[in-house]
């Protein structure tokens, strides 16, 4: 059974760190690509950042670089997400997705494996 399984959210006060993981089975890593989403309350879904899993290779949106980080533990086959100097506007529900591809990742409208997602407030 293809899973992805969403940890780390939480409550944390602007300016502090969380780290989400996502857990993926059932599917070969190296021949999808994971990507992280997110969706606040009113909003449209925002693909945020993710990562080729053959390539490596690492994509972000502008409204999370420099401040999140996405890497990956294929042994384990699970990703991560660290996010630093979180502000109240990242506040959102956090979702992992993948989709079967050995090239780029960064076409998000691919994605259709998807997990149960994760709560992250950020408080002021």
């Amino acid at each position: 059974e293809v899973q992805l399984v969403e940890s780390g959210g939480g409550l944390v006060q602007a300016g502090g760190s969380l780290r989400l993981s996502c857990a993926a089975s059932g599917f070969n890593f190296d021949d999808y690509a994971i990507a992280w989403f997110r969706q606040a309350p009113g909003k449209e879904r925002e693909g945020i950042s993710c990562l080729s899993g053959r390539l490596g290779l690492t994509h972000y949106a502008d409204s999370v670089k420099a401040r999140f980080t996405i890497s990956s533990d294929n042994a384990k086959n699970t990703v991560y997400l660290q996010m630093n100097n979180l502000k109240p506007e990242d506040s959102a529900v956090y979702y992992c997705a993948a989709y079967r591809t050995t090239f780029y990742c960064s076409g998000y409208g691919l994605y259709d494996l998807w997990g149960q997602g994760t709560q992250v407030t950020v408080s002021p």
